[in-house]
């Protein structure tokens, strides 16, 4: 997001919340992320495997990703500034229906998108870049190779056991349109499937990402998809400036989408027919 003069219309589409300012030092961001992410730090396991898990999450990403293109669902984000009292500033909330078309094309409908009362935040391209991206799936496959993974330790994650890795960047692109995750995964160790991650997106250039955390629930019985995405952090500026956001948003009613073969008789021969077909699920969970 871009800071805004108070009452300044703001020109949005769909947020995530980060902020265009002068930017601090790399250095400086990347120790605040660090700090933020070493709290409460597990108790370390026994040594493991670190090639080994990666190679086999990096495949499951894979799969999810490519699953996640047949599968309509619902996307719900609201994202708001937050006063000095604890009172709501401004938000923006918008629904959307991800559904698919006659030819099998998957689209986005707008279900509810009231007017934006935010004043101080503008939104970004890399703000939606990150929305569709690194926050429902931190790590794109296809990229993975491009990542440091250190191993972190084990913890208990609800019912599950988890190996926590730190993820970064090998090198962080100078493009800000590039974007990368860096944070924290969680890797369920029985089905070495990343189960939780929490992080931002960079490079920043003069944006500022807030830290997000994403969890995951098992859709279908097998594919592990992002149900619900949290944020609640505060953005520092030079010169004393921030500005204390929050986002929710959540993702329902995930339906796998399958061609129905239909034959019918049209002058004494068969027509074979397609039509995608929705295969409901049971709803996912928030965490």
């Amino acid at each position: 997001m871009k800071l805004q003069l108070v009452r300044m219309s703001a020109v949005l589409f769909l947020a995530t919340c980060l902020l265009s300012f002068p930017a601090v030092t790399p250095k400086a961001r990347t120790s605040k992320l660090n700090e933020k992410l070493t709290s409460n730090r597990p108790a370390d396991g026994p040594p493991v495997n670190v090639a080994e898990i990666v190679r086999a999450f990096a495949a499951k990403e894979t799969e999810f990703r490519h699953a996640l293109a047949e599968y309509a669902f619902t996307r719900d984000a609201t994202v708001q500034t937050i006063g000095m009292g604890g009172q709501i500033t401004g938000e923006y909330h918008r629904t959307s229906q991800f559904v698919f078309n006659d030819n099998n094309e998957r689209f986005e409908k707008i279900t509810y998108f009231p007017q934006p009362t935010l004043t101080e935040l503008s939104v970004t391209q890399e703000d939606l870049e990150d929305l569709g991206g690194v926050q429902p799936f931190a790590l794109e496959a296809a990229k993975l190779g491009q990542y440091d993974f250190k191993y972190f330790g084990n913890e208990r994650l609800d019912e599950l056991d988890t190996y926590v890795f730190d993820v970064a960047p090998k090198v962080i692109p100078k493009k800000v349109s590039e974007r990368f995750f860096q944070g924290r995964i969680w890797v369920d160790q029985q089905d070495l499937q990343i189960v939780k991650v929490k992080g931002k997106g960079v490079p920043e250039g003069n944006q500022r990402f807030p830290i997000f955390e994403t969890y995951r629930q098992q859709v279908d019985g097998h594919y592990w998809f992002p149900t619900y995405t949290y944020v609640d952090d505060e953005l520092n500026f030079p010169k004393g400036f921030s500005v204390h956001i929050r986002m929710i948003v959540r993702y329902t009613d995930y339906k796998r989408f399958r061609s129905k073969v239909r034959i019918t008789d049209v002058d004494n021969q068969e027509e074979i027919q397609s039509q995608p077909t929705p295969t409901p699920t049971p709803a996912a969970k928030k965490p």
